[in-house]
């Protein structure tokens, strides 16, 4: 008997097609009347048609919400709600979007409804990730937890193919953590390899035909999926290094995701073969780095942190930065090694799984 412990997120998830339309049901269920709704500028008009939608449901639009989660524009947005009287923000977007409602609901305490329109699959989780001088940081609070999610697949329909692919490279890489996290438990995996499976049946679908209603519908549930394990349990190395990469060096938070994968995967798997064989099962592989690797190149995700617009000189300081805080990670956090990944990451080197270095090497404590 394997000895675990499981504990269940209090969320209430809303999936199917032309769900957008209920958002004002939600609204009533949690006795809301005075929405905020945010996005980004560039998903303003998907806010107005759910604002217009909401009617006097709805007391505003902010549209500013921005990668990795400001603290000022949070600050901007949470000034926002307050002047307008919102009882509650309604959050239809991305990542961006879905933090900076997660931000709010950390300092005003509003009630949330998600509707995300990518795959990143933070709706999911108590997780707060927020930069601010240059820093990014992530917090684990149900405060922030999203009281309902609400995925309509219509409205990932038109999501470009590369977003699709980068998002949904994102949201297997919660997963494929998930499999060797210290907290790590049957009920948890068994979702994380469901989720995984999902997002390789859909993403080389979604290639060939973007307007795929079941690829989609296959996409978004393995979002969830995906986003859930990152919820019920603790990450390691690769969150830690993009959330370095992201906030301190402004790199594109899903592609940063899609670039390093493979190489963390490279970087645990001998020191975590029974979770990663998981991978390499999905995938039809025998190594499951080089196989995450090839599966990104064939859907034309970036496989170089070069693209991405990072500087070789930079390395060095990202490495610093990883290896200062504790936090647990299935092979010991070296920063030769971690040089090496982000070398090879840097170049999109095809990966190969590092040679081990001294057993242990497990910090004390455990970051999102």
């Amino acid at each position: 008997m394997q000895a675990f412990t499981y504990e269940a997120l209090p969320a209430r998830v809303v999936f199917g097609a032309d769900t957008r339309h209920r958002i004002g049901d939600e609204l009533a269920r949690l006795d809301c009347r005075r929405a905020l709704v945010l996005t980004t500028a560039a998903q303003r008009q998907i806010g107005e048609n759910v604002r217009s939608s909401l009617g006097e449901q709805c007391v505003g639009l902010f549209s500013e919400a921005a990668m990795h989660t400001p603290t000022d524009i949070t600050e901007a947005a949470v000034k926002v709600a307050r002047d307008l009287g919102a009882d509650s923000v309604v959050a239809v977007g991305g990542g961006s979007t879905i933090g900076l409602g997660k931000a709010i609901a950390f300092h005003t305490d509003l009630p949330q409804i998600v509707v995300p329109t990518t795959y990143a699959g933070s709706e999911a989780t108590p997780i707060l990730g927020q930069t601010e001088n240059g820093l990014k940081t992530t917090q684990r609070s149900l405060r922030v937890l999203p009281e309902v999610v609400v995925y309509d697949v219509d409205l990932t329909l038109m999501l470009p193919v590369g977003i699709s692919v980068t998002s949904g490279l994102n949201a297997i890489a919660h997963a494929v953590e998930a499999l060797y996290a210290r907290d790590a438990n049957p009920v948890i995996s068994m979702l994380a390899e469901k989720g995984i499976a999902a997002l390789v049946r859909a993403l080389p679908a979604i290639c060939a035909a973007p307007e795929d209603r079941e690829a989609r519908s296959d996409a978004l549930f393995g979002a969830w999926a995906c986003g859930t394990c990152l919820g019920a349990v603790g990450m390691s190395l690769h969150h830690k290094l993009c959330h370095t990469l992201g906030g301190t060096f402004n790199l594109p938070h899903a592609e940063t995701h899609a670039v390093l994968l493979p190489h963390v995967i490279a970087y645990n798997r001998d020191y975590a073969p029974e979770a990663l064989s998981i991978v390499a099962r999905v995938l039809g592989v025998s190594d499951p780095a080089a196989g995450m690797f090839d599966f990104a190149k064939r859907l034309g995700a970036p496989t170089q942190l070069a693209a991405l617009g990072m500087k070789e000189s930079d390395i060095g300081e990202a490495v610093a930065i990883a290896s200062r805080a504790a936090y647990w990670n299935p092979g010991p956090i070296d920063a030769d090694r971690i040089n090496r990944l982000l070398h090879d990451a840097f170049s999109g080197q095809r990966p190969i799984s590092q040679p081990s270095v001294s057993e242990g090497g497990l910090s004390t404590t455990n970051e999102a």
